[in-house]
């Protein structure tokens, strides 16, 4: 969400993020209902005020008088109340504008409307080169018996999975140790719900846009999330925090689901694109400034790209398209795995600045040493998310013998060389 008055002196810059990044809004309308909403209310105070005005009037009045004043009040009172009908209509039609409008965008991000745009920053480890033909991660699964992906669609259906034995292990473990690395960054270990309220979408900006997404508990008006950050976000709504707590750092582990709605026929195998998954998730609310969360964005890729350089796999770190970056950030760096069997990288991270636009919706402001307050700037990356990270590990460091060789900062975590 951006502030009105930052839309009517910078619509330019407004109109531009709009066309950027792919918005279907009308900013003619929703300026113009801004005009009906002032209006309204302006009535509104000036009938209150003849009201009163009429109140006040009416303890000295004459028997005569008191007809007449007692029908202003009426009058003025009736009048009121039909406005008010309308104010609510018109604010509600507002506030669905208001929640289309993007977030301006980053200068250094591509324009374009999708994904096709995006550009690699920078490569950092080379894909393995194999003296054997290499295997994808299904068929490493089936070989060691690490899961039952089959049995497992008969009960709960397409992209679910099941595992089991020394996996299952690394699966819980990596999880753990993600945690403890982050935490050891400075962030504050929080577990939270998957489940949530409407509310929260709508604050962390998943909705309106991106409700087919998402699974719905409507016997319990509530939703269930497919990151952390929709409950992080919320955490602090409609809070004033001391600046002198900024930043607050989380590191938050959650079960996470999504319907992947949209993407029939895409990562049918294996366990790159399931409904549910877990996910240890960076999270950040610091002061309004643009070099802080420069900063804290550089940080957050940095503990992300430092797990994978530990788990020895190869990663590209990606400038997001303005089209592919979502509706409220300023800048996206996704990072994507190599995968050999795809001969491809793909997506294992992404880490977004929102500046104010996140803290906006959801009302999360804190009191700088100036004593004024302001609205906070938010951040978040993936850490590690499980099962996705599990297809670059497993085929990255597959041997001959289809057996996986763990890194070396794995071992230990795992009591062996081999999983």
């Amino acid at each position: 969400m951006l502030a009105m008055d930052f839309i009517k002196s910078d619509r330019e810059t407004v109109e531009r993020a709009i066309r950027d990044k792919g918005v279907e809004l009308d900013l003619d309308a929703l300026l113009g209902l801004d005009g009906e909403v002032r209006a309204l209310k302006t009535e509104i105070d000036a009938l209150r005020a003849e009201r009163n005005a009429v109140s006040a009037r009416f303890r000295d009045a004459t028997p005569e008088e008191k007809a007449e004043l007692g029908r202003q009040a009426k009058d003025a009172g009736a009048r009121a109340s039909e406005l008010e009908g309308q104010l609510g209509a018109k604010s509600a039609e507002l506030n669905a504008l208001m929640l289309k409008l993007p977030g301006i965008p980053y200068a250094g991000a591509p324009v374009g409307p999708d994904e096709s745009f995006n550009t690699v920053i920078r490569t950092e480890g080379a894909p393995p080169k194999f003296d054997f033909e290499p295997i994808d991660h299904v068929a490493l699964i089936e070989k060691n018996g690490w899961a039952d992906l089959s049995r497992v669609t008969q009960v709960s259906g397409s992209r679910t999975y099941c595992l089991k034995g020394r996996l299952a292990l690394l699966e819980m473990k990596l999880m753990a140790w993600a945690l403890e690395r982050i935490a050891a960054a400075g962030f504050t270990p929080i577990t939270v719900p998957a489940i949530a309220r409407e509310q929260a979408f709508l604050n962390q900006g998943q909705f309106p846009g991106h409700r087919e997404e998402t699974y719905e508990l409507p016997n319990d008006d509530a939703w269930l999330a497919g990151t952390a950050e929709v409950v992080l976000t919320s955490l602090h709504a409609g809070e004033i925090i001391d600046g002198a707590q900024l930043p607050v750092l989380y590191a938050g582990y959650s079960p996470c689901f999504r319907r992947e709605a949209g993407s029939a026929g895409k990562d049918v195998r294996g366990l790159l694109r399931v409904h549910q998954f877990v996910k240890v998730e960076q999270y950040v609310i610091c002061e309004a400034d643009e070099g802080q969360s420069a900063n804290w964005h550089a940080q957050l890729l940095q503990q992300a790209e430092l797990l994978l350089q530990a788990m020895e796999i190869p990663y590209q770190v990606i400038e997001t398209s303005t089209g592919d970056m979502g509706l409220g950030k300023y800048r996206m760096n996704d990072i994507e795995s190599w995968v050999p069997s795809l001969g491809k990288y793909r997506e294992t991270h992404s880490c977004s600045t929102l500046h104010d636009w996140q803290a906006r919706r959801a009302n999360i402001r804190y009191r700088g040493a100036d004593g004024k307050v302001r609205f906070a700037h938010t951040l978040n990356n993936t850490a590690l998310a499980s099962p996705r990270i599990l297809v670059p590990l497993l085929e990255n460091h597959q041997t001959a013998d289809g057996r996986v060789k763990l890194p070396k900062a794995l071992q230990e975590l795992m009591g062996g060389e081999y999983l």
